[in-house]
């Protein structure tokens, strides 16, 4: 891991980001004290897999639940 002042970024960036999405690490600092301030590494990109019906058997869903109901319609329309 570098550690790369704010100028010296900003002067070096695209040589930065090289090194990065080659798998390094940078910390960059600021001012006169060197505060770190960010750390900048290789994104990395989550690619999860959906598993499809992994709720089946788990949940109940009633044969009636996408017709119309007096009472709701009542509720919400104040038919």
């Amino acid at each position: 891991m570098q550690t790369v002042q704010v100028g010296q970024f900003k002067t070096n960036f695209s040589d930065i980001l090289k090194k990065v999405s080659s798998g390094e690490e940078f910390i960059i600092e600021y001012g006169k004290r060197h505060t770190k301030v960010a750390k900048i590494v290789p994104y990395k990109e989550e690619t999860k897999q959906r598993v499809f019906g992994q709720l089946k058997g788990k949940l109940d869903i009633p044969v009636d639940f996408n017709h119309d109901s007096q009472e709701i319609e009542k509720l919400f329309y104040s038919v």
